[in-house]
């Protein structure tokens, strides 16, 4: 029953109307004290009672010290700034910007003047029942306030919260909005002879090789062996603010040595020759003004191309998509797929071979189409 006290030698456990445990003790100083949080099982209410009486009975107990109530916003502000990733190393520029975004659309506008500890489950509940966004957005956004708080569980000393609020199954993860379809043969043959000469290894690249946007765009000549029929990814370029910025991958596996189809590499010699801008920092692919490629400079040829290729669907990142497909088609275990795309876990590798294994049926199928017609020949009309 919601409001009833656990009977027990030590503190006292209370159920609360929102099904979680609040637990509270008197201390050697004879006032009665509450946790910090309340908890969703009675075990963990159990857990907390008993590391208070054991600091009580080894003569370590001290009464918790005053503290002023951090608000989620301060708290997010000085997560931000001393933020790294797992090795240590500072955010890219890309990502800390990404956080920012989050922290500024959907976070800090409706939970950022509150305090941590008032910040419930059923606040945040509230709150992503709320935000008016596209799904990858909207998990995006969760996975930061996720992320945020379970940094304030770790420093609880000083945050007082010990219980991450952030409890809502499946919403770190996106649904797809749509299945992206990636183009045949057929359509990425035309969608190359329709792009002008300067672009069509650039389409090649990013499809055969699987390469991203910012990977392929800031390609120099440095950065091709001809010879060995290779090309290695070290940097990317992205845009902020409309400035130019190049970086590293975000992750080491980023950082990879990609073979290049064989049938490839005679266009790769060609453009060499004749579109790419002198010296080992030449880039391959640039503006009017000798800078990276921007995106708007693609998209009025690509949105003409697709058209002829009877693929208006189909966007510039859907070629590392094709790319990838071909590659779990040809053969690839998901361990080789993840060296060529870069991924650091299995699972974006695995979506690939599934749609690989959804065309060798296919292939099944159309088999046994054929079987068919040659057992069971259609009649000729008689003449």
């Amino acid at each position: 029953m919601a409001g009833k006290q656990g009977r027990r030698g030590f503190g006292a456990i209370r159920k609360l109307p929102s099904g979680r445990y609040q637990a509270s003790y008197v201390g050697p100083d004879t006032i009665r004290r509450k946790a910090p949080s309340t908890y969703q099982t009675r075990e963990d209410a159990e857990a907390w009672l008993a590391a208070r009486r054991a600091e009580i009975v080894g003569d370590e107990w001290q009464p918790p010290r005053p503290h002023r109530s951090t608000t989620l916003g301060s708290f997010a502000e000085r997560w931000l700034a001393e933020r790294r990733k797992g090795d240590g190393s500072p955010l890219s520029v890309s990502t800390r910007n990404h956080y920012r975004k989050l922290l500024d659309r959907f976070i800090l506008p409706e939970l950022g003047a509150m305090s941590l500890r008032a910040i419930t489950p059923e606040t945040v509940d509230e709150w992503y029942g709320r935000l008016d966004t596209g799904p990858t957005y909207r998990a995006h956004a969760y996975s930061l306030l996720h992320a945020i708080f379970a940094t304030a569980v770790a420093r609880h000393r000083i945050t007082a919260v010990m219980h991450n609020p952030c409890l809502i199954r499946g919403a770190m993860k996106a649904k797809a909005a749509k299945r992206v379809e990636p183009a045949t043969l057929d359509e990425l043959a035309a969608i190359t002879e329709a792009m002008p000469g300067r672009l069509r290894l650039l389409v090649a690249l990013s499809a055969w090789c699987a390469l991203r946007f910012g990977e392929v765009t800031e390609l120099r000549r440095k950065d091709m062996n001809v010879a060995a029929g290779t090309v290695r990814i070290r940097r990317g370029v992205v845009t902020i603010a409309g400035e130019r910025i190049v970086e590293g991958p975000k992750t080491e596996a980023g950082i990879r040595l990609v073979h290049i189809p064989p049938h490839v590499v005679p266009m790769l010699t060609a453009h060499l020759r004749d579109h790419a801008l002198p010296g080992r920092e030449g880039l391959l692919f640039y503006g009017h003004i000798g800078e990276q490629l921007p995106h708007s400079s693609l998209m009025w040829h690509w949105n003409r191309a697709k058209a002829k290729a009877g693929r208006p669907d189909l966007t510039p990142h859907a070629l590392r998509h094709t790319g990838a497909t071909l590659a779990a088609q040809s053969g690839a275990t998901i361990a080789e797929l993840m060296a060529r795309l870069g991924h650091t876990t299995p699972a974006m590798a695995m979506r690939y071979q599934h749609a690989a294994a959804e065309r060798d049926a296919e292939i099944a199928r159309r088999l046994s189409q054929l079987a068919d017609g040659a057992t069971n020949p259609r009649p000729r009309d008689h003449e």
